[in-house]
């Protein structure tokens, strides 16, 4: 069983930086691997996605500000998130292919205020 497993959340001020990560347990390697995020009384939204080869997309709103990247093993992902403004504030999910299959974490809460 593939279960992606986050950290790094937590409150921060508009402006500041959060570094969340992910490790997909139970699997040595997967595929493409992905954040989104969920507001409150909105729905889930993708943030950024990243290939097996390492090619990137990201939602307009956080580009320029967010990066993410694969770690050396396979089965890990970052979200470097810098220059947070409020409207960052969500669950953050991570989420991992393996096979056609989509797995997703539990989520991390990031709060951005003063």
């Amino acid at each position: 069983q593939v279960q992606p497993v986050e950290s790094g959340g937590g409150l921060v001020q508009p402006g500041g930086s959060l570094r969340l990560s992910c490790v997909a347990s139970g699997i040595f390697r997967v595929n493409a691997m992905g954040w989104y995020r969920q507001a409150p009384g909105k729905e889930r939204e993708l943030v950024a996605t990243i290939s097996s080869g390492g090619d990137t997309n990201y939602v307009d709103s956080v580009e320029g500000r967010f990066t993410i990247s694969r770690g050396n093993a396979g089965n890990t992902v970052y979200l470097q998130m810098n220059s947070l403004k409020p409207e960052d504030t969500a669950v953050y999910y991570c989420n991992a292919e393996f096979r056609g299959l989509i797995f997703w974490g539990q989520g991390t809460q990031v709060t951005v205020s003063s």
